[in-house]
């Protein structure tokens, strides 16, 4: 059996250029995160990030808008969790065959 250790990789917090302060970021870092968040323009002292990561961001994001159509989901008609699920599930899968 294995013994639980230290994380070998860091766990990345994919935020908004809004939440870029320095006060968000050190928080971020405190509570044991990887911040991804592009600096803004203006930033004197701007900071390397995983661009790749922050592009994945807008994917998720698109994603919800697109599951928004299906009304039923945002609704919550269903009064057990499972049908619930099965629907998102049912959205997940039109939409992939879109």
């Amino acid at each position: 059996m294995k013994k639980l250790g230290p994380q070998q990789a860091s766990i990345h917090m994919i935020m908004d250029r809004a939440y870029e302060g320095d006060e968000t970021r050190q928080l971020a870092l405190d509570l044991g995160y990887d911040p991804v968040v592009p600096p803004k323009q203006n930033r004197l002292e701007p900071w390397a990030y995983k661009e790749d990561i922050y592009r994945r961001r807008n994917e998720v994001e698109r994603l919800f808008r697109r599951l928004k159509g299906f009304r039923r989901i945002f609704s919550r008609v269903e009064k057990l969790d499972a049908l619930f699920i099965g629907f998102i599930w049912f959205a997940l899968i039109v939409e992939a065959l879109r």
